[in-house]
């Protein structure tokens, strides 16, 4: 079909990279604004703006808050048809309680699970969860949307498509395609080391593209290539669900065993027992960590087989000292508080996957590598997004001349992906900001307001993408590409003076208090807003230089 192995790779990383680069653009965008989805949090929810706190006592402030928890009604309505017969009006039978933070959290999340009597599938719990604020033991509002860990986060790995994991798969395939597509790049580019250091701005749109195509390509491609990796290894249980499905049977067994061997009840015995003390339990094993050298903050502790005699708690310690995944949990029986079981030493291919997954997850205490993670995934946009231009730049006069739309779609999806994203996240943030604290009855939550905003505002990017894309068709650019630009630089301008009008946290407040998940987050779009600016004043003086519309029309004639 090619006559060499690199047109074929040409090929490849051509039209893997165009189908698939919508995908990934996505990923690549709202997996960095991930890497600070903490602080994404606190800008959203004025209330949580406070120092982190530690893991709260458990006798004094959680347990109380536990004994007063009931799935949400939401949930017992997606329940009732995963039951024979009536849902009971309240759920007694506890399976499991946690409360989980790290050292960027001020709030504390905490959840209980609770047995469903005549579920069809007995193992499935329902599921009440709660913020609160770890000072005071108080409650957050429910319909406060954590947008950078609730919606972005998940934006990033799974599209919020999830019905059947669709979205996760289809993320799990673009990656995929991506590993080829950054081999295949590499076999094109055989100057690569030439390419790295190859920029020329002040060239042709086509040429300058190119160019930054793969300075940004061949920069990041370490970056690119393990995290697309690492992506796959923590979803191949999705991907490849081997235990659940095919070995079921041995999956169960093997949790039996499991239990046997490490002390730790599989199912519940049926006779209630009282509670010892948790904090003397989460106190015994900070000593034990003390005495390894390890730091002692507590990440997350859990309950399980709550009220019965084969209950037991497990303190897991946070990894915020190491890249590695780790927990070194420690788990002791609930009715004394005896030491049941002290997680061993990981095994080398467990090690190796932790290591792997700690990596791509950040829960480390590192701000420098934080800020390199950020830099990798804008770089991944920067590659494709240039791609999108190359691709349009070299087809459109050809198509003009043959009379194609082929490339003017191509360059509205383009639009739509690159900007319109941009404008949605940024439409989101507004939203938060101009939203009333209390709504009139029967409107749908502030969070799912929140979400109708982010989808409506990319639907008109992509709109006024397609809408304005009639000059592509003419050998021409698209003068939407300008014109989000600008509207990106005033929205993020607006996002940071609303913050401003609604909660009195300016810019010289916020630093001066040295508080950074609220400044960062300002400086972070008054940044973004002057790349946009200057972005868009390029594109008005690049659309002056080209011929009017009927100039294609002379340049044929003339040919």
């Amino acid at each position: 079909m090619f006559p060499n192995f690199r047109l074929t790779m040409a090929w490849l990383h051509t039209w893997f990279g165009l189908v698939l680069g919508f995908v990934l653009m996505v990923v690549f965008f709202f997996g960095a604004l991930s890497v600070f989805d903490r602080e994404i949090d606190r800008w959203a929810i004025p209330s949580s703006r406070f120092a982190p706190q530690p893991m709260p006592s458990y006798d004094r402030m959680l347990r109380p808050i536990f004994e007063t928890m009931q799935p949400t009604a939401e949930s017992v309505e997606l329940m009732r048809d995963r039951v024979d017969g009536p849902m009971p009006a309240r759920f007694d039978t506890v399976q499991r309680l946690g409360a989980y933070t790290t050292h960027r959290d001020p709030v504390l999340g905490i959840f209980a699970g609770f047995e469903v009597p005549n579920a069809k599938d007995p193992e499935e719990l329902i599921w009440a969860l709660r913020t609160i604020d770890p000072r005071s033991g108080a409650a957050l509002p429910d319909d406060r949307l954590k947008i950078g860990s609730q919606f972005f986060y998940p934006l990033h790995y799974s599209l919020t498509l999830n019905w059947m994991s669709l979205g996760t798969w289809i993320v799990g395939f673009a990656a995929l395609m991506m590993l080829a597509a950054l081999v295949s790049g590499v076999v094109m580019h055989r100057k690569v080391f030439r390419e790295f250091f190859t920029f020329r701005p002040k060239k042709a749109t086509q040429r300058s593209a190119l160019d930054l195509h793969n300075m940004t390509g061949v920069v990041a491609l370490p970056f690119h290539f393990f995290f697309a990796f690492t992506g796959l290894v923590i979803f191949a249980g999705i991907y490849f669900p081997v235990g659940h499905t095919q070995l079921n049977p041995l999956h169960e067994l093997h949790e039996k065993l499991e239990a046997e061997e490490t002390g730790l009840p599989h199912k519940r015995a049926g006779v209630a027992a009282p509670l010892a003390s948790v904090d003397a339990m989460v106190a015994e094993a900070q000593r034990r960590w003390h005495d390894k050298g390890m730091a002692g903050e507590v990440g997350f502790v859990a309950l399980q087989h709550v009220g019965d005699a084969n209950g037991y708690v497990s303190v897991y310690r946070a990894g915020t000292d190491r890249i590695a995944l780790v927990g070194e949990g420690i788990h002791f029986k609930a009715a004394t508080g005896e030491l049941l079981r002290e997680d061993p030493p990981q095994s080398a291919v467990d090690s190796v996957n932790e290591f792997l997954t700690g990596l791509h997850l950040q829960h480390f205490r590192h701000w420098l590598l934080r800020w390199f993670y950020v830099l990798g995934g804008l770089a991944g946009c920067v590659c494709i997004a240039t791609g999108f231009v190359f691709f349009v730049e070299k087809r459109k006069k050809q198509h003009a001349r043959q009379g194609s739309q082929g490339v003017r779609l191509v360059d509205a999806l383009a639009v739509g992906t690159v900007t319109g994203m941009l404008l949605a996240a940024l439409g989101m943030l507004i939203a938060n900001r101009l939203l009333p604290d209390t709504l009139p009855a029967g409107w749908p939550g502030r969070g799912d307001l929140e979400r109708y905003a982010f989808w409506a505002t990319w639907a008109l990017a992509l709109v006024h993408g397609l809408w304005r894309s009639a000059p592509v068709a003419q050998g021409r650019s698209n003068p939407a590409w300008r014109e989000q630009c600008m509207a990106v630089a005033v929205l993020a301008v607006l996002a940071v003076a609303l913050n401003w009008l609604t909660t009195g946290d300016h810019l010289l407040k916020t630093l001066g208090a040295g508080y950074w998940p609220v400044a960062g987050v300002d400086l972070f779009l008054l940044a973004g807003a002057a790349i946009a600016a200057l972005a868009a004043r390029r594109l008005r003086r690049g659309a002056a230089g080209q011929p009017a519309g009927n100039g294609l029309a002379r340049e044929t004639a003339h040919a």
